[in-house]
């Protein structure tokens, strides 16, 4: 059954036009002034609203004024009831928002035709926005989907621990997805010396970023551990791209975020103390290797390649990462880095 709301300060108005309603098989809530009207609304949440314009305490146009700026309510179909029939009058109502006007004195018929009509397109509005709604999340979804059908339908291959996955100045052909394991992309001077510039883990794709830009490898990939990955043809991962606006924003921001941790980190190599680089560093791989309910964040990585990520020489790591220990910041067994007070190793980067 649809809910009317009837604002009308009149009593014998009121009365008379709940009635009609009623017999029309509505259901009917009354106020006897705008105050009133407006708290009833928010109470009841009508289907519909009719509302005088000339009222006590609040006027119609008050009305209406307060249900459009209430989220659930501003939507409401709204028509002005009133005895005024100035184009004045009708044409502030309607610039307000009102749906339709109904001037006193009216007939049953023209009541119930202009409530049926309002109730009637209300409804269509309705059912076209939720159609379209689900129809841009079906596509989204769909979108979504195509990427998860690219990487379920390619190749899988395994990689050892410390093998070259790619190689910068090589031109890529490839997409690399991570089933499982670790990988770091890393930079090398002339003189030999390293500094890892990305850390991927399960879920990550590695090697885009060349391929958006449609340039050779910046930076050489590598196995920090044993490593599965699904490797996705190029064409295909392209043609993906150019159909799926979906995809596309979703590795654009991949590349956003990226170029965004290259410049902290640059930062941080610049104007950070030693102690400070390490700590980020250690932050930095729990944050990205943290598994589900782990008590306790535990790494097994190289000195070589912790000193890598911090930018500093490998025995400047291994008399820091001493310190931390004496300190009871982390503990060392087996080779393995243990995070043991994740709060005050944090507190060092500030």
């Amino acid at each position: 059954m649809r809910r009317v709301l009837l604002i009308e300060d009149n009593d014998e108005i009121r009365e008379n036009t709940a009635e009609i309603l009623e017999l029309a098989n509505y259901k009917v809530d009354t106020a006897a002034n705008g105050k009133i009207g407006v708290e009833k609304a928010l109470e009841c949440v009508p289907d519909l609203i009719i509302c005088d314009i000339m009222m006590p305490v609040l006027d119609g146009y008050g009305v209406l004024h307060l249900l459009h700026k209430n989220e659930t309510l501003k939507n409401v179909p709204f028509i002005f009831l009133t005895a005024k029939s100035e184009r004045g009058d009708f044409r502030k109502g309607m610039e307000m928002g009102a749906d339709d006007y109904i001037t006193k004195p009216f007939s049953d018929i023209e009541l119930l035709t202009a409530i049926e009509s309002r109730l009637k397109k209300a409804a269509l509005l309705k059912q076209n926005f939720e159609t379209s709604t689900s129809q841009l999340l079906a596509e989204e979804v769909g979108n979504i989907k195509a990427l998860q059908e690219l990487v379920e339908t390619s190749a899988v291959n395994f990689y050892k621990k410390k093998r070259l996955i790619y190689a910068e100045g090589n031109h890529p052909v490839k997409l690399y997805y991570i089933q499982k394991g670790k990988i770091k992309t890393f930079k090398t001077n002339d003189d030999g010396k390293g500094l890892t510039v990305g850390l991927y883990g399960e879920g990550d794709y590695v090697g885009f970023t060349s391929i958006l830009e449609g340039t050779i490898y910046k930076e050489t990939a590598e196995a920090i551990e044993d490593t599965t990955l699904v490797i996705i043809d190029r064409d295909e991962f392209e043609k993906l791209l150019h159909k799926n606006k979906e995809v596309a924003h979703q590795f654009i921001q991949l590349l956003a975020q990226s170029v965004t941790d290259r410049e902290k980190q640059l930062v941080g190599i610049a104007y950070n103390s030693l102690r400070k680089r390490v700590a980020e560093a250690l932050v930095l791989l729990q944050k990205k290797y943290t598994k589900d309910n782990e008590d306790k964040f535990s790494i097994h990585i190289s000195r070589e390649d912790l000193a890598h990520i911090a930018g500093t020489a490998t025995e400047s790591i291994i008399r820091t990462l001493s310190d931390f220990k004496s300190e009871k910041l982390i503990d060392i067994k087996e080779g393995a880095i243990i995070i043991l007070d994740e709060k005050k190793l944090a507190e060092l980067l500030n």
